[in-house]
């Protein structure tokens, strides 16, 4: 496996953002996790102006945290594998559902071990914003996520039931 390195996004990673975003929908998956509302967008230059405002907490929205979305990308090639959210703290939504990293690895390149590698690196940046712990979470049906967590050193809090759905709450002690 080739190594990632995290990298903010810039306008010129338009199109490998959007052949990221359109290969989940291909793959009719549109859990766009960590992705900073890619899922949603109307178009990049709308969601690359929000990821810009959320960067800092005085242009962040009053109900939202600020946060940074990361492009993990491969060392050797700067290929797009996956995306990653660090919200810098939690609000009563984030500790219900969501926490402070949020993450997704394209379709093509899971199994891989991309995801451990993609949520270590994370967890490396929680510690440089001086972050003592990190609450994630998954939908208990996500084993493979639930598995990521634990191999970063997750612990199981609780789970909470949003609707239909079960959702598990982890915490990484950093």
């Amino acid at each position: 496996m080739d190594r990632l390195k995290l990298v903010l996004p810039t306008a010129a990673d338009e199109q490998a953002i959007w052949d990221y975003r359109e290969e989940f929908f291909n793959n009719n998956d549109q859990h766009l996790d960590g992705t900073g509302g890619l899922a949603d967008a109307q178009d990049f230059t709308g969601w690359y102006r929000k990821n810009l405002a959320y960067r800092s907490e005085e242009t962040t929205p009053p109900d939202k945290v600020p946060a940074f979305t990361y492009l993990a990308v491969l060392q050797q090639t700067g290929e797009l594998i996956g995306m990653i959210d660090i919200r810098h703290r939690l609000n009563e939504g984030l500790l219900k559902f969501g926490g402070h990293i949020g993450y997704s690895v394209r379709p093509a390149f899971r199994r891989r071990g991309y995801a451990t590698a993609l949520l270590s690196l994370a967890l490396e940046e929680c510690r440089r914003l001086g972050l003592a712990r990190v609450m994630l979470t998954c939908e208990k049906q996500n084993v493979a996520s639930a598995r990521t967590m634990l191999h970063c050193g997750a612990v199981l809090q609780d789970e909470l039931l949003m609707g239909n759905i079960t959702i598990q709450r982890y915490w990484i002690e950093l």
